[in-house]
């Protein structure tokens, strides 16, 4: 089978793409509007660009109607009428339900931290808050948002993002003294196709490999 995406629906793009990009971390992204309003919304489209500087996106796509979602109007730079902050909370077991549940299409404004019943906590260098549960959180100021396709409904967005501040959970064995993080610990959330979702805290479920020559060698 070939296709052109051209001669697809774009709901079928989607399809395709979020059932072949698997498994999707989620960013489950915390902000504040212009006049101090909290929003909270999981994005799938989500990674780590680099490390020097820390530096992740997430990928938020227009409304239907083509009008920019909740946490772009927020995040996106001062300049642009944003606040240029935001925070990218965890997703993980103990709030799964709460993660998809800030999905929720709610009018501008409206928080989805009052929705799901998630708890704020401070953050330390940016304004808006993060999820109190969550054991890891990277406080962000906006660096860049490239726009796909702006005014066009279900165009991408990438906010680009410069992480300022880190915090992780004091828990024994989450972070050990070299950073590493045990997945078990952390018990992060990822999605599938469809409203499938994968848990990597299931040791049963992943397995170690070299990097380079030796991962080819090893399985001669």
């Amino acid at each position: 089978m070939e296709l052109d995406p051209l001669t697809l629906d774009v709901a079928d793009r989607y399809k395709l793409l979020i059932g072949c990009i698997v498994p999707r971390p989620i960013a489950f992204v915390s902000t504040l509007s212009p006049d101090g309003k909290p929003n909270l919304a999981p994005f799938s489209f989500f990674a780590g660009v680099g490390s020097n500087p820390m530096t992740v996106l997430f990928c938020p796509a227009n409304t239907p109607e083509g009008a920019e979602k909740d946490s772009l109007r927020n995040a996106k730079p001062v300049e642009e009428g944003g606040t240029g902050e935001f925070v990218v909370n965890v997703a993980t077991e103990d709030y799964a339900r709460e993660v998809a549940g800030a999905a929720e299409p709610l009018a501008y404004g409206q928080s989805e931290f009052e929705l799901t019943g998630l708890m704020t906590a401070p953050s330390v260098v940016v304004k808006p808050p993060r999820v109190a549960l969550s054991p890891v959180c990277f406080e962000c100021r906006t660096v860049q948002v490239v726009r796909t396709n702006p005014g066009v409904p279900a165009a991408g967005n990438i906010v680009i993002g410069e992480v300022v501040h880190v915090f992780v959970r004091d828990e024994p064995g989450l972070l050990n003294e070299r950073f590493h993080t045990d997945p078990a610990k952390l018990r992060a959330i990822g999605r599938m196709g469809g409203i499938g979702y994968v848990r990597t805290g299931d040791a049963g479920h992943r397995y170690d490999m070299p990097m380079g020559r030796r991962a080819l060698e090893n399985g001669k």
